[in-house]
């Protein structure tokens, strides 16, 4: 088979360590705990409905369910309609033909790199409220925006906190940061909802805070979901 898969452009978020959650915010992001995390490389942008495409193209997967809505196909903007299997298999699929390792961000991972190196950003570029930046007002009236158009943050990452709800590999437990270890937390070991993170186009609260969970059983298909890449080394 012929294979013209696309790889991410990806940025290195390095090794360190941070306090995750909040104390003001809701009760799934309490307490406050420390978390320390190895170096790993992240997708700038979510994979996008041209990248999609192609992966299911090569392997006969279902395509995406919104494939014939002008407000949700442009090439350009994130693949939504994707399941958390559908995000699974791409990063199986992925990996299998570059022999690069790709997987879903964990929440700690994705909420580290949201904060790009501050944890005391409320959102990814700081503490303004979104409320305040009348120029995303706007963005998403109709549908998300095309990936990589809004301002990144300090370290290179596009719409974080903004645009579609970005599944992680986590299964979400409202209570785990009671119980999560320091290093490199992973999620509970089972459950029936799947977390994410970000804002979505479709809500009226368009630009969620780094620290905001969110989560939904594996198998929706939302029109405000989509997904970013990690890459790791065969070593982790």
């Amino acid at each position: 088979m012929s294979c013209v898969a696309i790889e991410p452009r990806l940025i290195e978020v390095p090794a360190g360590s941070f306090l995750m959650g909040s104390n003001s915010g809701a009760d799934d992001e309490k307490p406050v705990h420390e978390v320390r995390l190895g170096a790993f490389l992240l997708g700038t942008v979510p994979i996008t409905n041209h990248e999609f495409k192609i992966f299911a193209g090569e392997t006969g997967h279902p395509g995406l369910p919104f494939a014939d809505d002008l407000n949700l196909n442009h090439p350009d903007q994130p693949a939504v309609g994707v399941s958390w299997f559908d995000a699974v298999a791409y990063c199986n699929w992925l990996s299998n033909i570059t022999g690069g390792a790709y997987r879903l961000p964990t929440e700690a991972e994705w909420e580290y790199a949201a904060r790009s190196g501050s944890e005391n950003n409320i959102y990814p570029w700081g503490n303004r409220s979104w409320q305040e930046l009348p120029e995303l007002h706007s963005r998403f009236d109709s549908g998300p925006v095309r990936a990589g158009s809004s301002q990144a943050n300090s370290w290179g990452l596009h719409e974080m906190g903004m645009n579609v709800h970005e599944w992680c590999s986590d299964w979400y437990e409202a209570n785990y940061y009671a119980v999560s270890p320091t290093a490199n937390p992973q999620g509970p070991r089972d459950g029936t909802r799947r977390a994410s993170r970000g804002g979505s186009w479709r809500h009226m609260i368009k630009i969620t805070r780094c620290s905001a969970r969110s989560s939904i059983p594996p198998v929706m298909q939302y029109a405000d979901y989509g997904f970013r890449l990690v890459k790791i080394q065969k070593s982790e």
